[in-house]
Formats: C-alpha cells, sequence, structure tokens
C-alpha cells in the first residue's frame, strides 16, 4: 500500500485544519490506519489511530477532545480533524498502516506514506 498525506499548512492557534491519508494499491479496508508526527527537535510521536471497521480508535492524551480520526474505507481516504490546534501541534505529520489483526494501544504499523507539515503560530 502506497499512502500519501495533505492537507498540512499555517494556521493560527485555536484554528482547524483536516489531514487526508490517500491511500493506494491494496485497499486500505485492509488495514489499520493512523497517524504520527515529529515535532522540530523530539522523536516521532503517535497520534490517532482507527481500526477497519471505525469502531475503535485510539487518541494520544495531549490531542484527546481536540482531534478526530475518522476513514472512508469507499475512498481509500483516511482524515484528521484537528480543532482548537496549539503551538505545540506544530510538526510533521504522517499516516501508516498496521497488518496487525486487532488494534490495540501498542498496535505496530508497518507502512508509512509521505508527510504534511503543520504549523500553528501563537
Amino acid at each position: 500500500v502506497q499512502l500519501q498525506a495533505s492537507g498540512g499548512g499555517l494556521v493560527q492557534a485555536g484554528g482547524s485544519l483536516r489531514l487526508s491519508c490517500a491511500a493506494s494499491g491494496r485497499t486500505n479496508s485492509s488495514y489499520i490506519m493512523g497517524w504520527f508526527r515529529r515535532a522540530p527537535g523530539k522523536e516521532r510521536e503517535f497520534v490517532s489511530s482507527i481500526s477497519r471497521s471505525t469502531r475503535s480508535t485510539y487518541y494520544a492524551d495531549s490531542v484527546k477532545g481536540r482531534f478526530t480520526i475518522s476513514r472512508d474505507n469507499a475512498k481509500n481516504t483516511m482524515y484528521l480533524q484537528m480543532n482548537s490546534l496549539k503551538p505545540e501541534d506544530t510538526a510533521v505529520y504522517y499516516c501508516a498502516a498496521s497488518s496487525d489483526l486487532w488494534i490495540t494501544s501498542n498496535t505496530k504499523f508497518d507502512y508509512w506514506g509521505q508527510e504534511t507539515l503543520v504549523t500553528v503560530s501563537s
């Protein structure tokens, strides 16, 4: 599967952005999907994940209540709606896919897409 993230940009604190992740090749309904990010000078960190059926989702504590993950398997696309953005959300965001059978908080991701940059100004 090939993954391409898009939707990043520059936004003021308190604003919103919606990221998209388009999958090609094997359909994304075959995978658990997730978002990660890497802030300047920091390690990559988990943001959110969603099961194949969309019934289960996980979020990092830092984004709970502000970010919402979703997917449209018919369109082979995953989304991350980001509201109430903070300067500390500034990072490159990656989408990823996992072949694991079940989604957990420790799901391992096998495939990684191109990043999209999100910059939140104060």
